[in-house]
């Protein structure tokens, strides 16, 4: 069936998968989806990932679940979490999610405040005619709470590819807050991530993120990798490039899985000259597949 698969990774892979990678370098895990919190031993995932002295430990939600998962969360090892949400009004956000309740999202967003991650951040994908008018609303409400929001630009991978004509540039998003953030020229660099900060007016303790990738790629510098569901390591999401590491996770061999990252990193393309998701190759990409 197309997006799915038909032999998921049972939990000891998973641990092997990480074992692996551990041992071949990599400090910094994030769990996204699909949708993490739906996994039943999400809990103890995180248990075992905090017990393997990463630097960073992350994990991307839509916060349905995060009510109550936020301090077992927390409790179990997870430092960061960003949550996605795309709109703060109720009946916009039952369209978008085909019938979903804002309530519970609300909720879990104030269950992580209290459970006291090291940051909190809210992911919007902003789409022309769609959510473009709350740019302010969803920036304010996010400093209000002490979250770090970033505006994403729509992306041109897979089902994206057919919405260049609702892409919202960062640069238009930029003017549009322009009442609210610095001038452009305070652009910071990037932190952990792929997003460019732009400090509050008046506020150093405040800023929101810009993720462009559509109309300013960000591939040169680019250190990720994305294990796939179905246990490919993916060098990037715009190609179909991988290496599979399901057969050694599922032996327990993570001196295989660590073999099989070298191998995915070689593939990585040169970030200098290549264009991510403007590239042609990533209409064909299938984001249920890998991930988002």
């Amino acid at each position: 069936r197309d997006g799915y698969f038909e032999r998921p990774l049972d939990l000891d892979a998973w641990k092997t998968i990480v074992r692996g990678l551990v041992q071949a370098g990599v400090r910094r895990v994030r769990l996204t989806g699909g949708e993490p919190l739906l996994y039943g031993r999400v809990v103890e995932v995180i248990r075992f990932l905090g017990e393997l002295g990463l630097g960073d430990l992350a994990l991307t939600t839509n916060a349905t679940r995060l009510a109550k998962l936020a301090k077992p969360l927390r409790e179990a090892g997870l430092m960061r979490v960003n949550i996605s949400l795309d709109t703060l009004d109720a009946e916009r956000f039952a369209r978008i999610t085909r019938g979903g309740d804002l309530a519970p999202v609300l909720a879990g967003v104030d269950a992580a405040l209290e459970a006291g991650f090291d940051e909190i951040k809210l992911n919007a994908v902003v789409v022309r005619g769609e959510n473009d008018d709350e740019l302010a609303r969803i920036v304010e409400w996010s400093w209000d709470r002490g979250i770090v929001p970033r505006l994403l630009e729509v992306m041109q991978i897979g089902e994206g590819a057919k919405l260049a004509h609702r892409v919202v540039s960062a640069t238009e998003m930029r003017e549009r807050l322009g009442d609210l953030i610095e001038d452009e020229a305070a652009v910071g660099e990037r932190d952990r991530g792929p997003a460019k900060y732009v400090r509050a007016r008046g506020r150093a303790d405040r800023k929101v993120g810009f993720i462009t990738g559509t109309t300013d790629t960000y591939c040169d510098g680019c250190d990720r990798l994305r294990v796939a569901s179905d246990g490919t390591l993916r060098p990037c999401l715009a190609t179909e490039d991988g290496v599979g590491a399901a057969a050694s996770a599922r032996a327990g061999d993570a001196d295989g899985v660590s073999e099989a990252l070298r191998e995915a990193w070689a593939q990585k393309p040169d970030g200098k000259a290549w264009k991510g998701c403007t590239e042609p190759s990533a209409a064909r990409i299938s984001m249920r597949q890998i991930g988002g």
